[in-house]
């Protein structure tokens, strides 16, 4: 899965965690669903971040609060038939790829990218939100592991280049 790359609009299946789950203590998400890339940056690791909305058949409690996903997008990206929706106040974040990326069954790496305009007025949307203060947004990387990951990066970096191989055999005299 390393070789997808993220980018904006691009849904992804992912094992995601609910804000609600997060702060109830919770660690492991209950299943895996197809979530939306919303935003990426290289943090000051180097590293890709991305943040991810879900996606979800539940109604939102506030209908502002999510794009729903239009039936020709829907069978396009081979999501089922019930009607989908983009929840836009909360995200998962995570340094790409992570470990709870998952294949989607029967299809590869993706389901597909939101049309342009879609993945557009989606972040503008999030952004709104956010700007309101109703955005909430879940951490998912192992902090203990991203750290040792991060060490061993810094040690194989910071080790001398190695000394240049000895010449086997008896030197040459030139004439």
């Amino acid at each position: 899965m390393a070789a997808l790359e993220p980018e904006i609009g691009l849904v992804i299946r992912h094992a995601y965690l609910w804000w609600n789950e997060a702060r109830a203590g919770r660690e492991e998400a209950s299943k895996d669903r197809p979530c939306v890339i919303v935003h990426k940056r290289v943090n000051e690791h180097g590293e890709t971040e991305v943040f991810i909305a879900p996606v979800t058949h539940s109604p939102p409690e506030s209908p502002e609060r999510a794009m729903e996903i239009p039936s020709e997008t829907r069978k396009r990206l081979h999501l089922d038939d019930e009607r989908s929706r983009i929840i836009t106040t909360e995200v998962n974040r995570f340094i790409w790829p992570g470990p709870d990326l998952r294949p989607v069954p029967g299809i590869g790496e993706c389901y597909g990218l939101l049309p342009a305009n879609m993945a557009h007025d989606l972040v503008a949307q999030i952004r709104k939100n956010a700007d309101d203060k109703h955005v909430s947004v879940v951490p998912r990387d192992d902090a203990a592991l991203i750290e040792q990951v991060r060490a061993r990066r810094n040690q194989v970096s910071r080790k001398p280049a190695g000394k240049p191989a000895k010449k086997s055999g008896k030197p040459t005299s030139k004439k």
